[in-house]
């Protein structure tokens, strides 16, 4: 499989690993794509595993839709279950990263039989983030979330001049130099793509009300949060563990920032790799 679609999108997809091998999905975050995953999903597919990693809406021309409520989490949601459907996959180990997790965590919760194990790579549950908001630094740490609900001011500040304000932003976030960069440079080069990419943030709005309803998850979670993370404090990350009601592990990796599957993915194919055998 190299595409599927989802309401009427085509949505381009990498796949690693054997046809019949026990199906993983690694969602990608903000603001990478599939391609984040690459290292880790070699991993996952050298144990066995059938790994499908999707670009996401608002990423690809071919799926980007305009309207700001196009990117709520039930939308997003259903573009993995239509992959899901495509691949010929009942449940699947389901892996998030940034808004990936999201979307993860969106699924295990409305659509648990589809999800055999969920791991969360720094996105906390939705209600320990709602709850953090207002009792820790997690606010200041989320200024972003407010900046882009701004119309077409974050675009333009973000890719003028070679994109060199958001390549400073993400590289004060931790990420390398290389990669920030590489990111900031493609949306500099497709003021369509980081809309798209923000339209995401901009539908939060729309879906604030489900972080506070979120229900605690059933399937058995891993959740992964490095402790130099910038972008989520240390009280949300302690608060997942009353989003999950099933077998949970919580693994804090020192000293990591937020970009794990860049930075850590051997560490990280790891941990998922015990995950997946401990919870079949």
């Amino acid at each position: 499989m190299d595409s599927f679609t989802s309401a009427g999108m085509k949505f381009p997809l990498l796949e690693f690993g054997p046809g019949d091998g026990e199906a993983v999905v690694l969602l990608h975050g903000f603001p990478a794509d599939a391609q984040s995953w690459k290292p880790t999903a070699r991993i996952l597919a050298a144990a066995g595993y059938r790994v499908l990693v999707p670009f996401q809406r608002g990423y690809v021309a071919t799926a980007r839709p305009k309207q700001v409520a196009a990117y709520r989490l039930r939308e997003l949601s259903a573009d993995v279950l239509s992959l899901l459907d495509a691949a010929g996959v009942e449940r699947a180990h389901i892996v998030g990263h940034d808004w990936g997790g999201g979307v993860a965590w969106y699924l295990a919760d409305r659509h648990s039989q589809r999800v055999a194990t969920l791991t969360a790579v720094a996105t906390p549950h939705p209600r320990a983030l709602a709850r953090t908001l207002l009792t820790s630094k997690q606010l200041f740490l989320s200024w972003y979330l407010l900046f882009f609900q701004i119309p077409r001011l974050p675009e333009w500040l973000l890719t003028r001049n070679k994109a060199q304000l958001g390549s400073r932003w993400l590289r004060k976030l931790g990420l390398e130099d290389r990669t920030a960069t590489e990111y900031a440079q493609a949306f500099a080069a497709d003021r369509a793509l980081m809309t798209g990419a923000l339209n995401w943030y901009r539908a939060l709005l729309l879906d604030a009300p489900y972080g506070w309803a979120a229900k605690p998850v059933t399937p058995a979670t891993l959740y992964v949060w490095g402790t130099a993370d910038g972008t989520v404090s240390a009280k949300a990350a302690r608060l997942t563990a009353k989003g999950v009601t099933g077998a949970y592990t919580f693994h804090r990796l020192e000293e990591a920032t937020h970009w794990i599957p860049e930075q850590h993915p051997q560490e990280l194919a790891e941990l998922i790799l015990q995950h997946m055998r401990t919870h079949k």
